[in-house]
């Protein structure tokens, strides 16, 4: 069916919708369309206050975005139930009549999204949904040689982490000003990475950087990466961000970490030709016989923690401390996604 027949079909199944007897205020009046994926029929709603809505079906177990809200959209999961089924939906809700001319064409484009992409509906809402937002937003400053470095260094744990769990995007923590840049429950771990050829000095910010959560553990990672050429060895910077976005469940919220990283998708010609090699990995726990300045070694030192703005290299070329074994790696990396569920 083209977009001129699923338009038609859209605001005929809405306007006899609104023609139907009000029921009560929690129910919708539902008609389903002919658009099948995994979970079902995706479906067009009215509600008790007469605002249209757009059901994405989902699983029972799977998670909506937090958003939009309101004015105008809002975004929530849905469950429906009748005599016969139970379904939940992603349902997309238009709040003000004004704009539901506007809001007919944002459905027809995520009916389009979801036929394209039926095993995973509401990731082809969200790709809408952040098209519509404008996400793609104008260039900013470009990235330098070293925060390349250092967010190559935090998506190769990001995509092992995706690889396992497709929302895992929600534990990198760091564009969000975190202080770890991961982070679930009681486990963290913090990405450093250098291109330099000798040496692992990594720089630390701030007294709480090396700060375990409370009861909890830190590890720090550590890249050394190599620059290499634009059709040499090793993984282009920007084939690990579309990996990234092509494991996650949710591509706008990984885009808004990214924006707030320094990258956005305007830039990627920008960074084509950047790879970079891994020549050494190391996981270190951060552990009392770790080195490092916090605020809560001052304290316990009793040294009135009252200084500001605290940045500082540790040295971690010798061979203490110990790193982490693979299979503790492992440990750790599952310990993330269990405590990110």
């Amino acid at each position: 069916m083209n977009d001129d027949a699923l338009r038609r079909l859209v605001e005929e199944s809405w306007t006899a919708l609104e023609a139907e007897e009000v029921t009560g205020a929690r129910r919708l009046r539902v008609s389903q369309l002919p658009v099948v994926v995994d979970h079902g029929s995706l479906a067009v709603a009215v509600d008790h206050d007469g605002h249209r809505h757009v059901l994405v079906p989902t699983h029972a177990h799977s998670k909506v975005r937090s958003g939009p809200d309101g004015p105008v959209l809002r975004l929530r999961k849905r469950a429906l139930e009748d005599e016969e089924t139970y379904r939940t939906y992603a349902d997309l809700a238009c709040l003000q009549e004004d704009f539901s001319d506007l809001f007919t064409e944002l459905c027809i484009d995520v009916l389009g999204a979801a036929e394209e992409l039926p095993k995973q509906p509401v990731k082809a809402l969200y790709r809408v949904l952040d098209r519509w937002k404008a996400l793609f937003r104008t260039q900013g400053t470009p990235l330098g040689s070293e925060q390349l470095a250092g967010l190559f260094g935090e998506l190769t744990l990001l995509n092992r982490l995706l690889v396992k769990d497709s929302s895992a995007h929600r534990v990198w923590r760091g564009p969000e000003g975190h202080r770890h840049d991961f982070s679930a429950g009681l486990t963290a771990v913090e990405v450093k990475s250098s291109t330099a050829d000798e040496g692992r000095r990594p720089r630390i910010h701030g007294l709480d950087q090396l700060e375990a959560p409370e009861g909890g553990t830190l590890c720090l990672v550590w890249f050394r990466l190599q620059i290499s050429t634009a059709n040499g060895s090793g993984t282009g910077f920007v084939t690990l961000v579309e990996q990234a976005l092509r494991l996650c469940d949710d591509e706008g919220a990984l885009l808004e970490r990214l924006s707030r990283a320094g990258y956005r998708p305007a830039d990627a010609d920008r960074y084509r030709n950047v790879r970079f090699v891994i020549s050494e990995e190391r996981w270190y726990p951060v552990d009392p016989g770790f080195p490092g300045l916090t605020s809560q070694a001052l304290m316990a030192a009793g040294v009135p923690v009252s200084i500001l703005d605290v940045e500082y290299t540790i040295d971690l070329s010798g061979a203490t401390p110990a790193p982490l074994a693979p299979r503790q790696v492992s440990a750790v990396i599952d310990r993330l996604i269990q405590e990110s569920a």
